[in-house]
C-alpha cells in the first residue's frame, strides 16, 4: 500500500515546522529559580540532623568514647 502524495506532503510539512521550532521555548515554561525543590522546614530539619550528629560525634570523640 502506498501513501498518498497529499498525506506525505502534510507529514513532511509538519516535520519541517517542528524542526524550525526547536530550541525556542516560551518564557512562561522556563523556571525562574526562586523556588526550592524542598521546603524550608525539611531543609532546616536536614541541617539540624547533619550538624547535630557531627557535633555529637565530635563531643563523643573528645570525651574518649569514640573507640567502640
Amino acid at each position: 500500500m502506498t501513501t498518498s502524495r497529499r498525506l506525505a506532503d502534510r507529514k513532511v510539512g509538519k516535520f519541517e515546522r517542528n524542526i524550525t521550532k526547536r530550541g525556542s521555548v516560551p518564557e512562561t515554561s522556563v523556571k525562574k529559580g526562586k523556588e526550592y525543590p524542598v521546603g524550608p522546614l525539611l531543609l532546616g530539619f536536614f541541617v539540624f540532623v547533619v550538624i547535630g550528629s557531627s557535633l555529637f560525634q565530635i563531643i563523643r570523640t573528645a570525651t574518649g568514647g569514640g573507640m567502640a
